[in-house]
């Protein structure tokens, strides 16, 4: 009887072994984490490095940072597409970026979509690609010699509001929210994105003496509100319109915010974080990140955490906790400020733990699910004690981003493998493209010894192969990565990242 119940609990333990489940092997390693980086292409902070360099720099430049990020297991760019109503693609509704080409409203020589490249060139890497947009801001500057005739500026000008020594578009007019969805409608349509991404830029930071003059549209609009929850509604209105249109077209488009750190100081407001910010969101950008989610117009938020851990006034470890305890029904992933180390006057930016430290306290709460980072060029070749201890701690490991919230479903499809070859350098086999199912990606999971292939294991991750239009991809493995082992097991991802069972491929002759 006692050898019976240990064979029992053997084969309990051999079949739980083949688990492929959701369920993460550690929480110092999660398999599914959101690990972003931000590529600024405004005033070429990111890329291109500048605005006169020629396209096959752009590219190289452009894959050197996606090559640069796999290597640290990143699994998603947020790249600057819309910053001040121009357009890294083509299109009618803006003018070719200055930033991209040098001179606004001149297309890039030789010509090439921009976009389209982008993201197939992102896609390959197995990056999802979140397309970022500022959407208020029509002008760096006043210096409107700089722009195409094509530009917003003189084609509507009653839409602009001059402020700051910027323009920007006047989110109360109702001709500026239909005009501003339609190019997040554009884009949707066009392009092979995985979300329409907007940042902290809504009604503009206050300036001192400065006033926003929107006293026409109130009188017009207001609609007996004050004026802070008028801004507010505008906010609003257009949040809930692109949330909505961006539903309709494609619903595994996500709709991202990375919004100013700060909701509102609890000095202010008993539901505040205990913070003594000079601006926040709801009182001064006129956003509110909790009536997004409460209203679940959104599918994910990146509070923007620009702060030290343990910052006297904005606490990096404060607000982590505020953002996780006034979390609903959206994905918070937490915008960490890589651009800071070794460069900020908070000099707890000098040691090359912070951003290490603030991913462990991050991970420590389980409605977080991730990070990203400003901006890219934090981690291209600089800052390299940071991305040793990256690359053999928190991020030794890949990970896949999390499915897209309220999207969960079982993926009907499995892979199959055709045509197996094996020989001394590596095995290899193709897997067609499943007939009644939309996938985008293979998974392709292997260990080096005889241990069993456990999928759940992020460190059993060889490979994520996307899937070019419906054509059967080819997997080859080095042998190296399966050493010992004769098998290797393949998954499907769907476009909202849903993963489907395994399939199990014996490489044995």
């Amino acid at each position: 009887m006692k050898n019976r119940k240990h064979t029992l609990l053997h084969i309990l333990f051999f079949l739980l072994s083949f688990s492929i489940g959701n369920a993460q092997t550690s929480t110092t390693n999660p398999k599914n984490e959101f690990r972003a980086v931000w590529i600024a292409t405004v005033v070429n902070i990111d890329w291109p490095k500048m605005s006169t360099d020629d396209v096959a720099k752009q590219k190289a430049d452009y894959i050197e940072i996606l090559e640069a990020y796999k290597k640290l297991n990143y699994n998603a760019v947020i790249v600057q597409i819309r910053s001040v109503g121009d357009a890294f693609y083509p299109t009618q509704l803006a003018p070719w970026s200055r930033f991209l080409t040098g001179k606004e409203g001149q297309a890039p020589k030789p010509y090439f979509d921009t976009l389209a490249w982008m993201i197939a060139e992102t896609h390959a890497r197995g990056f999802e690609f979140h397309a970022w947009m500022n959407p208020y801001r029509a002008t760096m500057d006043y210096n409107t010699a700089l722009l195409s005739p094509q530009h917003d500026f003189f084609k509507y000008p009653d839409w602009m509001i001059k402020y700051g020594g910027k323009y920007y578009y006047n989110p109360a007019l109702p001709e500026v929210q239909n005009h501003l969805t339609a190019v997040v409608e554009e884009v949707v349509t066009n392009y092979d994105i995985d979300a329409i991404h907007f940042d902290d830029y809504f009604y503009p930071y206050k300036i001192k003496g400065e006033l926003f003059d929107d006293t026409d549209s109130f009188k017009k609009y207001g609609d007996g509100l004050d004026l802070a929850d008028w801004r507010r509604k505008n906010v609003n209105d257009f949040v809930k319109s692109v949330s909505i249109s961006i539903k309709n077209i494609k619903p595994w488009v996500q709709f991202g915010i990375s919004p100013f750190g700060v909701w509102r100081n609890k000095s202010v407001d008993p539901r505040g974080s205990e913070t003594e910010s000079g601006q926040t969101n709801y009182d001064d950008l006129f956003a509110d990140p909790l009536a997004w989610m409460e209203n679940k117009w959104i599918d994910y938020l990146v509070p923007q955490l620009y702060w030290s851990m343990d910052h006297p006034k904005a606490s990096y470890s404060k607000l982590l906790r505020w953002w996780s305890e006034n979390s609903t029904n959206t994905a918070i992933y937490i915008g960490n400020g890589s651009y800071k180390i070794n460069t900020d006057s908070d000099k707890r930016w000098n040691n090359p733990y912070e951003i290490p430290n603030q991913i462990d306290i991050t991970r420590s709460y389980k409605n977080i699910q991730g990070n990203a980072f400003f901006s890219a060029k934090s981690f291209l070749n600089k800052n390299q004690s940071v991305t040793r201890l990256l690359e053999n701690n928190q991020y030794k490991y890949p990970a896949l981003p999390h499915v897209v919230p309220n999207f969960v479903k079982k993926v009907i499809a499995v892979p199959r493998a055709n045509a197996l070859v094996k020989n001394s350098i590596s095995s290899s086999f193709y897997v067609p493209y499943p007939e009644n199912s939309q996938v985008r990606y293979v998974m392709v999971y292997g260990s080096t010894s005889e241990t069993q292939i456990d999928v759940n294991d992020p460190s059993q991750i060889i490979n994520k192969i996307a899937f070019n239009e419906k054509n059967p991809v080819e997997i080859v493995i080095p042998t190296y990565k399966l050493d010992k082992n004769n098998s290797c097991a393949i998954t499907f991802i769907d476009f909202y990242g849903n993963e489907s069972e395994a399939t199990f491929v014996n490489f044995m002759q």
